[in-house]
């Protein structure tokens, strides 16, 4: 019989354990690390289930499981899936390429290459593997898979070549496929029946997944699974961020461009569609809606998006309550709570072959990372990037399988100079609580825990924890190499409180920061190279956990 796992948690983003706290947090020392010798970006938190730690590296993937009950936690076992290097030219920003979750004894895991295989948590022997995407049409699994009762719950990315997103629920027990549904194309590709319910568009209106688009353009629209779903087991629904529209040159899709750059609530049981948010329709930036989508105590669902506004909707009817900037912004002056889309600044409007200077906030800036609410302490904590651009967008042409970009991009910071923050979101106040300014822009996710501290990490590699109320400054370790990832916190056999962390940067700021381009070519890295000039190349290119604990 194998360990038993607990299903995660609605928000991995806050922890209940409160041994390390704010008197004590600046005591914490290093207690083990683990190097996996794999470089990239090691974006999927850490995930400890009873006496066992997992750490997922990126693609190329090895799962490890780590025995919490010997010293230095040695490893239990390995897994290496096969991979398909089809996929290696897929991967983007940071993103975390595949992903983690768990329930009773079982591993489920998302592969970059389009695998989703179900593990034996005790000793990693695959009980099911099944391949729903396929990269050769440009298709990858950039988030962790979501376990709703007895389905497992994927999507698929790859906006930037082009394949029309989709969401899928495979069965938990066989990984058999019970439904996908589109996120482009006709309603009945896209599980829209009589139970769809948009306030935000005609309620008669048909097909708007191909009628908003130019001929055919749909067949190649992105839309894909854009961060992690979230469900919501009382109303039976099942919440997610659609992405951007392909290309990025919004001049070759005019029209909305249902039903990207949205947020989507479908029924668990069937994937039929039950309301859609337009976050960001025609998406002139790339945006996506991307962003995080965090359930609070009260009933509410939390966005907070990377077009700079915090978005806060009625999980039963999508009605959006309140739009708020949190960011930077000049690209809009607000939010139509009416429509649900953004007021637009013209001057910060993109057209082809015309360079658009200062537009705030950048792709891929705002939030994407993983913020975290605290029900202790009633605030949302956003890792942020403080950054503008410069775009100019370009002609593009679709190749199934290569990249459907379409713009050049140059990032810079937004006034001021810093380049991130760390946000504590007062949300009935809808205004900052404080600030904590960052070199840097802040890709990875925060950590809130019951003894009032909270956890992130940075490109230059620090692991901070500030107090969560005041946002003062408790302690800090340098780490090997920039974090992309989530800390993680734990209980241990010993019966005290852990934090542990995965080191190792890549995608778009792994590659500037290693200097393997030149960033004087201020468009390199999708234009983060140029954001990224001063930012130190790490101490080593492996992935490392890093795991404390009070002395």
């Amino acid at each position: 019989m194998g360990p038993q796992l607990a299903t995660a948690q609605p928000d991995p983003g806050f922890s209940r354990l409160d041994e390390i706290t704010v008197e004590n947090a600046g005591r914490l020392v290093p207690a083990w690390s683990f190097r996996t010798g794999t470089p990239g970006a090691h974006a999927t938190a850490p995930l400890i289930a009873g006496d066992t730690l997992f750490v997922l590296t990126p693609f190329p993937h090895t799962l490890f499981a780590l025995d919490l009950t010997r010293p230095g936690a040695a490893v239990k076992w390995r897994y290496m899936p096969p991979p398909d290097r089809t996929a290696d030219g897929l991967t983007c920003c940071d993103a975390a390429t595949g992903g983690l979750a768990a329930s009773g004894d079982r591993l489920y895991l998302n592969t970059l290459d389009g695998h989703t295989i179900s593990l034996d948590a005790a000793g990693g022997q695959v009980v099911w593997d099944a391949r729903p995407a396929h990269p050769q049409t440009g298709e990858t699994l950039a988030a962790a898979p979501l376990v709703a009762g007895n389905r497992i719950i994927i999507g698929s990315a790859g906006d930037d070549a082009g394949p029309r997103g989709w969401l899928a629920a495979l069965d938990a027990a066989t990984g058999r496929q019970d439904w996908k549904v589109f996120d482009t194309g006709p309603d009945a590709e896209v599980g829209i029946g009589e139970g769809f319910r948009p306030l935000y568009d005609p309620p008669q209106a048909r097909d708007r997944g191909v009628s908003t688009w130019p001929p055919a353009a749909w067949q190649q629209g992105g839309g894909g699974l854009s961060g992690a779903p979230v469900a919501d087991p009382a109303l039976g629904l099942v919440f997610y961020q659609t992405g951007h529209p392909a290309p990025w040159n919004p001049d070759q899709r005019p029209g909305e461009n249902r039903w990207t750059s949205g947020i989507f609530a479908r029924d668990a049981a069937s994937g039929a569609a039950r309301w859609f948010d337009p976050i960001n329709p025609h998406d002139l930036y790339a945006m996506g809606a991307s962003g995080g989508l965090l359930p609070t105590p009260d009933g509410r669902l939390v966005h907070p998006d990377a077009n700079g506004f915090l978005y806060v909707l009625d999980p039963a009817t999508g009605k959006m309550l309140s739009a708020t900037r949190f960011l930077p912004v000049n690209a809009a002056r607000g939010i139509d709570l009416a429509s649900a889309v953004p007021i637009r600044e013209d001057r910060y409007v993109t057209v082809q072959d015309r360079t658009v200077r200062d537009i705030c906030p950048a792709w891929p800036a705002g939030s994407n990372a993983q913020a975290a609410y605290s029900p202790a302490t009633g605030l949302l904590y956003i890792p942020a990037a403080t950054l503008c651009m410069d775009m100019a967008a370009r002609s593009a042409s679709y190749i199934a399988g290569t990249p459907f970009g379409g713009a050049d991009v140059r990032v810079k910071p937004a006034p001021g100079g810093e380049e991130g923050a760390l946000i504590a979101w007062d949300i009935a106040a809808g205004r900052a609580a404080w600030t904590v300014p960052e070199r840097f822009p802040l890709r990875g996710g925060a950590l809130a825990t019951a003894g009032s501290v909270v956890f992130y990490g940075t490109l230059d590699g620090l692991l901070k924890a500030v107090d969560a109320r005041t946002g003062r400054g408790l302690w800090q370790f340098q780490a090997t190499a920039g974090i992309v990832g989530r800390p993680a916190t734990f209980r241990a056999p010993d019966g005290h409180q852990y934090v542990a962390v995965l080191a190792g940067a890549g995608g778009l700021t792994g590659t500037a920061s290693a200097k393997e381009i030149d960033v004087r070519d201020a468009t390199a890295a999708r234009g983060f190279a140029n954001a990224l000039r001063t930012l130190p190349p790490p101490q080593d290119r492996s992935g490392t956990l890093f795991v404390f604990r009070l002395p």
